[in-house]
Parts: structure tokens; C-alpha cells; sequence
């Protein structure tokens, strides 16, 4: 068992401006005993992924309901390998269309939560999923 809480940093890629869900999520983990660093709107991935290692994070929450969820997943991605920090767990939520979905999975994304998923099936992942051993213990769409 980890010794320490889960660090987890909530991020909002890009341009979006619509940050109640990412919100509402951060303050679900906190309040199940997490450690949360939110970053705020208008995150660019170089941004996160600097944020993520500088905290010594254990996973990265991405919310995205732009449409730029290729581009802002597969940079952080491409960055956490950049910086030999892929241990760090990268999940998110948003609109997400399946055939993305399953792009994402490929590269390397944890876990997706879509709309309708509930806060606590997202807390029990994160909690369940994060930070053991510095991997996913599996791969899922909500």
C-alpha cells in the first residue's frame, strides 16, 4: 500500500472553457483523501506534463470537451515519454467518440469517463488504479 496520498494533477488542455466537470472531479478526489494540483483553464500539454513532474505526480486527469482530445491526449503522452515520466497514469473525460476512444487506449490512456459516467465510479478508479506501481491496472471506457 502506498505509504504517501495519490498526487494526482487535473488539467484543462487547450481553449476550453468549460470546467465544472473537471471541477467537480478534482474535489471528488480530494475529498476521498487524494491530493489533487489543479492547473486551471487553458493548459497547454507542455504546461501539464511540467506540472505533473515538477509535483511528483501520480496520475494526470485530462478534461476535454473541445474536440481536441487527439491532439491534447497524444501530446501529453508523447511528452510524459519525453520527459522518462510514463508512470505517470494519464486518464480523462469528456466528449469522446468511441473510434477516438479506442485511439487513445492504444497510446497509452488509462481510462476515459464520459458523460453519464458517476464521480464515484471515476473516484474508485483513480483510487483503485493510480499510483501502486506507477501503471493501470487495465484499460476502460465509462
Amino acid at each position: 500500500m502506498q505509504s504517501s496520498p495519490l498526487r494526482v494533477v487535473v488539467a484543462k488542455p487547450g481553449l476550453d472553457g468549460h470546467d465544472r466537470g473537471a471541477k467537480v472531479v478534482a474535489r471528488a478526489l480530494r475529498d476521498a483523501g487524494v491530493e489533487v494540483i489543479y492547473t486551471g483553464l487553458h493548459q497547454t500539454p507542455a504546461q501539464i506534463v511540467a506540472t505533473a513532474v515538477q509535483e511528483d505526480a501520480d496520475g494526470i486527469g485530462l478534461s476535454v470537451l473541445s474536440g481536441a482530445h487527439m491532439t491534447a491526449f497524444t501530446e501529453v503522452m508523447k511528452l510524459l515519454r519525453h520527459e522518462d515520466a510514463s508512470n505517470i497514469v494519464v486518464f480523462g473525460g469528456g466528449i469522446i467518440p468511441e473510434d477516438d476512444a479506442a485511439g487513445l487506449l492504444e497510446e497509452g490512456v488509462a481510462a476515459l469517463f464520459t458523460p453519464g459516467t458517476s464521480i464515484a465510479t471515476v473516484v474508485e478508479w483513480v483510487t483503485t488504479h493510480v499510483g501502486e506501481d506507477g501503471k493501470p491496472l487495465e484499460c476502460v471506457v465509462s
